[in-house]
C-alpha cells in the first residue's frame, strides 16, 4: 500500500480536490470569489474551484508535517514580495483562508486538534489520503512499470 511520501504530489492534490468537491463536505465561503491569498499576491485565484485546492493541499501538509499550527502554514502559503527598490522580503499567507479551510476540515473528520500542538490529521483523513496514493501509485506503475519494484 503507498503512502502520501509516494506519489506525486500535485496528482494527489488534484484528484483529493476533485474528491473533496463531490463529497459535499467542505463549501467555500461566499468571500472565497473575492479575495487574495496573501499580500504577496497581486490578483485573486483565477481557478474557481481554487478553494477545494487549498483544503487539499492544506490536508496533505497536515499529514506530512503534522502536529502543526495555523502560523506555520502562514509561512508555508507565504511568499515574496518586491516593495520598491529594494529586495523583495518573505510575507505570510492569509490567515483567514487557512482558519476556515481547517475548520472545514475539522467539520468533516479529516483533521483534529491537538491542545497546545497544532492540528493532525485523523484516522478518517489518513484512510483517505492512503487510499488515494495507493490509487495513483497503481496508475503510475501501468504507465512505467519500471516502478513495480517501489510498490
Amino acid at each position: 500500500m503507498a503512502k502520501v511520501y509516494d506519489v506525486p504530489a500535485d496528482e494527489l492534490i488534484a484528484k483529493l480536490a476533485e474528491q473533496l468537491k463531490k463529497d459535499k463536505k467542505l463549501d467555500p465561503p461566499a468571500w472565497s470569489a473575492f479575495v487574495k491569498t496573501g499580500s504577496h499576491v497581486d490578483k485573486i485565484p483565477q481557478n474557481r474551484d481554487w478553494w477545494y485546492t487549498r483544503c487539499a493541499s492544506l490536508l496533505r501538509k497536515i499529514y506530512l508535517h503534522g502536529p502543526i499550527g495555523v502560523s506555520d502554514l502562514k509561512v508555508a502559503y507565504g511568499g515574496r514580495k518586491q516593495i520598491g527598490y529594494f529586495l523583495s522580503h518573505h510575507k505570510d499567507a492569509g490567515g483567514a483562508i487557512i482558519r476556515h479551510a481547517i475548520q472545514q476540515l475539522e467539520a468533516a473528520g479529516y483533521v483534529t486538534k491537538v491542545p497546545a500542538k497544532g492540528r493532525v490529521v485523523t484516522s478518517e483523513g489518513m484512510k483517505k489520503l492512503d487510499r488515494l496514493a495507493t490509487e495513483i501509485h497503481k496508475e503510475l506503475i501501468k504507465a512505467t512499470p519500471v516502478l513495480q519494484r517501489y510498490a
